[in-house]
């Protein structure tokens, strides 16, 4: 079935037309040139085995404690990368209980932009979650991860197929990072994203696979995302008869202690760029949290004052100095405590950085731009960071990066995800000549 956006024949008819054919290093080239013609058309060719490889990947349940679920989709992803001359290898993450990381790694002129392209392996469902198969209805796909992200993980291999058949492939220098627990990741992220940071630093471009943002029916382009940062909360009072609560030398307990500084968080925080939730709270004469911090239990009763309340949540800012006086200001609120009680705020070590916009990244936006133009797709302005959750490549955000060059798609996370077929020849041909282009851009020495 051929893109009706993109028909091959009157593309390379096009660009083989009697006109002065224009470099790759002409970002804001209307044409493209024959090379570029050639992915074009080759993408095109392989919609069929594109749409084959995204529907077996998605038939297999990868939910990221399914270990071995896991591993098979590397599997499979494996010899995509292998026949397109890339050394792939598996490092196992058994140690951080997670299956593991694919990385394939192409070894090109030297003299290009070294780049990263990052995706996942795992979605969030779960071997029980109920959410299995595989179904198309016109161009919309729906099953398990198709959008989020074995749709992203399909581009890369189909720009990359297409990049070998115009030539555009043998002078790149790319690396393919494709984590096995990005949904939910191992401990510490010291460990387990080690891997990918040591790759951004021999990389000079990070390219973020995950699902295209739309708004508007308009292509939206990432150059940023926010952290993701857990907190826990403990509140602590003196208990006694509900007839006497906050009054004399009884105090309001710890669920109401709890209940005013969440509320103040609520009031005082708001700033923008920055969230603020409470996901889980527990309260009573006895409340303690299970071993993973997902739940929990409390007991207690009408007539008598709580002793102690817990919450969780999270906070997602968009820089690092925001998260910092973020923090300061929430210790501020925990500190002003109802009489006769106490609280404490503590934030997890092991959360996701942000990955701020910057001159760089906006760089990268206009070149993807440049190539919307020479395929006669609009522009695509830079999206609201709010609108996305945290990512892999905030790790890796010491370096330029670009996010969304996935399926655009809807509903992820939750049953019934679904992806636009459409978008996976779009989104492959932006690839293809994004990094076409890059790869003949002299690096920095």
């Amino acid at each position: 079935m051929p893109d009706r956006a993109f028909p091959a024949a009157a593309l390379v008819a096009a660009c083989l037309a009697a006109q002065p054919a224009l470099t790759s290093q002409a970002w804001g080239a209307p044409r493209l040139t024959p090379a570029e013609a050639k992915m074009v058309a080759a993408i095109d060719a392989d919609r069929g085995r594109n749409l084959k490889l995204l529907e077996e990947l998605v038939r297999v349940n990868s939910g990221t404690m399914n270990l071995a679920g896991v591993e098979r989709v590397g599997a499979m992803l494996r010899p995509e990368f292998e026949q397109l001359g890339f050394t792939v290898r598996w490092i196992p993450m058994a140690h951080a209980g997670r299956a593991g990381h694919l990385v394939a790694t192409h070894k090109g002129d030297g003299r290009g932009k070294r780049m990263l392209l990052i995706g996942h392996l795992d979605t969030v469902f779960e071997p029980d979650s109920g959410f299995l198969g595989w179904k198309v209805e016109g161009d919309i796909a729906e099953g398990p991860g198709v959008g989020d992200m074995k749709g992203g993980d399909v581009i890369i291999v189909a720009a990359l197929r297409a990049m070998q058949a115009a030539g555009t492939l043998k002078d790149a220098d790319i690396t393919v990072v494709l984590t096995g627990d990005e949904e939910k990741p191992g401990a510490p992220l010291s460990v387990v994203r080690a891997d990918l940071v040591e790759a951004a630093r021999k990389s000079d471009v990070a390219l973020d696979f995950e699902g295209l943002s739309r708004s508007g029916g308009k292509d939206i382009g990432s150059i940023a995302r926010r952290s993701s940062t857990s907190w826990t909360l403990h509140a602590g009072a003196r208990s006694g008869h509900s007839s006497g609560v906050c009054r004399g030398d009884a105090g309001c307990g710890a669920i109401y202690e709890l209940a005013r500084i969440l509320d103040e968080f609520r009031r005082e925080l708001p700033e923008p760029n920055l969230t603020y939730n409470v996901g889980l709270i527990l309260g009573g004469s006895q409340a303690e949290l299970n071993g993973d911090d997902t739940g929990g239990t409390a007991a207690g009763k009408p007539n008598v004052i709580a002793s102690t309340a817990i919450a969780r949540g999270d906070i997602r800012t968009l820089s690092p100095e925001q998260e910092a006086r973020v923090r300061e200001r929430m210790q501020a609120i925990v500190a002003r405590h109802l009489d006769r009680t106490e609280a404490r705020l503590a934030f997890s070590d092991d959360g996701y950085p942000p990955m701020a916009p910057t001159d760089g990244n906006r760089a990268l936006l206009a070149r993807l731009n440049a190539v919307n133009a020479s395929l006669g797709l609009p522009e695509m302005p830079a999206g609201d960071p709010a609108n996305r959750g945290a990512g892999d490549i905030s790790f890796v955000a010491f370096i330029d990066g670009l996010v969304g060059l996935g399926m655009a798609g809807e509903g992820s996370h939750a049953p019934g995800e679904t992806a636009d077929l459409r978008s996976l020849d779009i989104q492959a041909k932006r690839a293809a000549l994004l990094m076409s282009r890059l790869a003949k851009e002299p690096r920095a020495k």
